[in-house]
């Protein structure tokens, strides 16, 4: 829930795909061959979804309005400080592969290996697009050494 969140950038559309993803795996499950790979499925799952979305609303931008995410909550407004959004804003101009890599491996914490595997990139292109991702931040947070 929170990758997708952190991908689409609301918590409803985040809500939907997670669960179209969880229940594709339900239907998939006597088809998977390793059952242990279940997890890894449902993330790879979950990011083609938020793809297909971002996807859909890019399309939606070049016909229509631009995409707005909701307005957050007064409440919630005022408890999520400007570093935060700061951050979130940062993160989401990044390119999308950057995004993804940042989100698996500081987000969810995951190995990477096992982002490589999600992804389906080799264990360098994980390294070396989580730094220039970080870089990226860094010259966008004014934080360069």
């Amino acid at each position: 829930m929170r990758l997708a969140t952190l991908m689409v950038g609301d918590p409803a559309t985040a809500e939907d795909v997670v669960q179209d993803a969880f229940l594709g795996l339900h239907h998939r499950w006597a088809r998977l061959r390793d059952p242990a790979a279940a997890l890894t499925y449902a993330r790879s799952a979950v990011l083609n979804r938020c793809r297909s979305v971002l996807r859909r609303r890019a399309v939606a931008a070049r016909f229509g309005h631009a995409y707005e995410p909701p307005a957050w909550s007064a409440e919630s407004a005022a408890l999520i400080g400007e570093e935060r959004r700061e951050l979130l804003a940062a993160v989401a101009a990044l390119p999308r592969r950057q995004r993804e890599v940042l989100a698996l491996r500081y987000f969810c914490e995951l190995p990477e290996h096992e982002i490589a595997r999600i992804l389906g990139i080799s264990r360098g292109t994980v390294s070396s697009t989580a730094s220039r991702a970080m870089s990226a931040l860094a010259r966008t947070l004014g934080e360069e050494e």
